[in-house]
Parts: C-alpha cells; structure tokens; sequence
C-alpha cells in the first residue's frame, strides 16, 4: 500500500512537472506575441510595472494606461482562475485549460473581424495569461510560476546554493532535482519566447491559434485530475 501511494504521488509531481514546462513555453510564447505585436508584455507583469513606474515619471499617458490595463486584466485573471480551482462543482483544472485556449480562438476570430485596438488586445491576452497562471502553482513540494521569470531563477540560483553547499545527501539530491527542473522552465519559457517571433512571420493575425490548440490537445491528453487534491 505504501509503495503504490509513492508510485502514484510520483506519477502526479511527473505530470506536473509536464505541464509546468508546457505552460512556461505557452506564457513565453505568448508574450513574446505581445511584445512584438502590441510592444508590451501580457505575461510578464514586472515589465509592466517597471515600465508603469517610468512612465509616470516621464508623464507618458499612453504606457501609464495600458500597462494599467494590463495589470489590472493579469489580476482579474488570476482571481477568475483561482475561483474556478476553488468552486466546488468544478473541481477539474480543466476546465482553465478550455478558459484560456477559448479566450485566445475568440480573440483571433474577433480580431479578424474587427482589427481590435492595441490597448484591449493586449488587455484580453492578459486576462487569458493571468488564468493559466493558476493551473499548476507547484511541482511537489516546490513552489512555481509559470510565467514569473525572476522568481524561477531567484529559486533555481539558490537551490543551486543548497546543494553546493549542504552536507545532508538527501539534502543535496532534493536541491540538485529542484534546481534542475527550475533550469528546465525557464529553459521552457525562453524556448517559447525564441518561437513565437518565427511564427508570427508564418501565421501572422493567426498566431494566437498556435497555443490555443497545443492547450485544448494538452487538456484532452494529460490527465489533469490525477494530480488535484
């Protein structure tokens, strides 16, 4: 009985050690999408910050207000997502995958019909973002964000640390698996941010089509339930 609960909490940290390293290439691919197309990040929300501050001290009210937007969408799309995980008669994280991949298809059909502006572009992209930002949290024990860049290699370099420096073998063998999984959503993350500028050559307007699919194929492919609570 004991071995085939390790076996099976051994499958479930697998599976979203998967899924954590598809999301990561999904967030990259994505905001590089945005960056190019709409020069902001729909992801990553230091950016956005970052440049927020320096816009209000340059009085540049265009950056001051969709960073604003952006912001305040990534937000609203993490407490969406996080109500989702929460309610009660929909337990699944599934369902998150078909939220974003179905904002992302009505966006691009959307899009296509009306040439939406910049500023509510890269507002719905960054509500999507921000609900996938739900779907996987933490891989084990281990704490992660898909799509926070800093604090995966603020993790990494000290788990880096940990096992450099610890005496405890168990110690070291933990830090040594977590430091490279860390390496490997970054490495994900970057993957995703090298592709999307070749893409958005090939697929142009459709671009967004890409990851939409790749996450309804992956809701259908991975069983997700198996790793909830």
């Amino acid at each position: 009985m004991i071995a085939e609960k390790s076996s099976l909490s051994s499958e479930k940290v697998k599976i979203q050690e998967k899924l954590a390293l598809f999301l990561a290439f999904i967030a990259g691919f994505t905001d590089a999408t945005g960056l190019v197309k709409w020069k902001t990040y729909v992801s990553f929300m230091s950016g956005n910050t970052t440049q927020l501050g320096a816009a209000f001290s340059g009085e540049n009210y265009g950056i001051i207000i969709i960073s604003i937007c952006i912001i305040g969408s990534f937000l609203s799309g993490i407490y969406a997502g996080t109500c989702l995980s929460l309610w009660k008669k929909c337990r699944s994280k599934t369902i998150a995958f078909y939220v974003v991949s179905g904002i992302l298809i009505f966006y691009t059909l959307l899009n296509f019909c009306f040439q939406i502006t910049p500023i509510l572009s890269a507002a719905m992209i960054g509500f999507a973002m921000g609900v996938m930002n739900t779907i996987v949290t933490a891989v084990g024990n281990q704490n992660v964000n898909t799509d926070f860049v800093t604090g995966t290699l603020n993790s990494l370099a000290r788990n880096t640390a940990l096992f450099t420096m610890s005496d405890n073998e168990n110690e070291k063998k933990e830090s040594k698996a977590r430091a490279i999984h860390l390496l490997l959503l970054w490495l994900g993350f970057l993957s995703g941010a090298v592709a999307a500028p070749f893409l958005l050559n090939i697929l142009k307007n459709w671009i967004l089509l890409f990851p939409a699919v790749l996450l309804l194929i992956c809701a259908v492919t991975i069983p997700v339930s198996n790793f909830e609570d």
